[in-house]
């Protein structure tokens, strides 16, 4: 036990105005302040953890949480997990990714859905329904830029019989 050297009472105390409904289906702008490498559940493969505040136009303050599976047994699972991975890294702007940190500070926006809980949510013990990331997006709906290397020098254009111009450039 340990003596907090003074009483507190909940008539002094503040009353927090925080809400935790969920958050209506939707698009909002969205911080990354998260994003930690870890094993799945069966340990078998490896994903990584998100944490999306919201910063807009609704709901500011308000945090959502999502993975994304980059590692699995199921080749399915891998499969979407490297598809979310590529939306991500093109919302945020990143051409190239080698470590989780460098999402951290991305701005994106993210589609929120209500998901009502499976009875496998139920078994283990996730009944109420619940915010899931549905989708990703830039914010300013730019792509990033991808460096292409140069590509071969055209041949030089030849004479064209019956004139100087190609017969397309009429």
């Amino acid at each position: 036990m340990a003596f907090l050297g003074e009483t507190f009472s909940t008539d002094s105390l503040p009353v927090s105005e925080r809400s935790f409904d969920l958050i209506p289906d939707g698009w909002y702008n969205a911080t990354i302040t998260k994003a930690e490498l870890n094993d799945t559940k069966s340990g078998t493969g490896k994903k990584i953890d998100m944490r999306y505040d919201i910063t807009g136009p609704t709901h500011q303050g308000r945090v959502v949480f999502g993975c994304i599976n980059i590692r699995n047994q199921s080749k399915k699972a891998e499969s979407i997990g490297l598809q979310q991975l590529g939306e991500h890294m093109r919302a945020v702007g990143l051409v190239n990714l080698d470590n989780s940190d460098e999402f951290i500070g991305g701005n994106l926006c993210i589609r929120i859905k209500i998901k009502q809980p499976t009875d496998q949510d139920i078994a283990n013990g996730y009944g109420n329904p619940r915010n899931e990331i549905d989708g990703v997006r830039s914010i300013s709906g730019a792509m990033p830029k991808v460096t292409v290397p140069d590509a071969p020098a055209a041949p030089a254009p030849t004479s064209q019989p019956g004139g100087s111009k190609p017969p397309w450039a009429a």
